[in-house]
């Protein structure tokens, strides 16, 4: 009886020994990911999960009022390799900018860039969904309160016309 009570006991404590390390063997790894992420639009339109957590939120021009637009396969910016280089640079005239991972967890990260003491020029938020990252929430200078409402549609051909070059490099 003492036997299979030990026997039981360490198949116990072997299955609690094994879970943590497939646990995190389960998610793809980030580099990885977003290395194929920024070499690929395809991928990358694969990898995000529209429309974004927050919308787009764009002053109307009395000061006052806002509008919201779901942000939406039809207004990202594709983003390329470039994009997640960690930098502080000190740009004459205008002040530091810092571009850097905020948050790195196990199933969360975050990066941001824009001038210190200022606002953001991008938040990029990644999710580990079933074992796979994806792209769940962005802030992007693209749509400020520099662009009124009004100006909407054609910062949306603008990024249009940018995605078809990225298309081109990096199918």
């Amino acid at each position: 009886m003492k036997k299979n009570n030990l026997i039981a006991c360490l198949l116990f404590l072997s299955l609690f020994a094994i879970l943590p390390s497939n646990a995190a063997s389960n998610g793809e790894d980030f580099k990885a990911f977003l290395k194929r992420f920024t070499s690929s639009a395809a991928f990358q339109y694969s990898r995000i999960k529209f429309p974004l957590k927050t919308d787009i939120i764009l002053s109307t021009g009395d000061g006052e009022n806002e509008k919201h637009f779901p942000f939406t396969k039809k207004e990202w910016p594709l983003l390329d390799d470039e994009t997640f280089v960690e930098e502080r640079n000190e740009v004459e005239g205008e002040g530091v900018y810092v571009s850097k991972f905020t948050v790195n967890e196990t199933n969360h990260v975050e990066f941001e860039a824009g001038y210190e003491e200022s606002e953001l020029d991008l938040r990029v938020t990644f999710d580990l969904i079933d074992g796979k990252w994806f792209l769940t929430d962005c802030y992007t200078g693209w749509f400020n309160f520099n662009v009124l409402a009004s100006e909407f549609n054609q910062t949306v051909r603008e990024i249009q016309a940018e995605n078809k070059e990225f298309i081109k490099l990096h199918p």
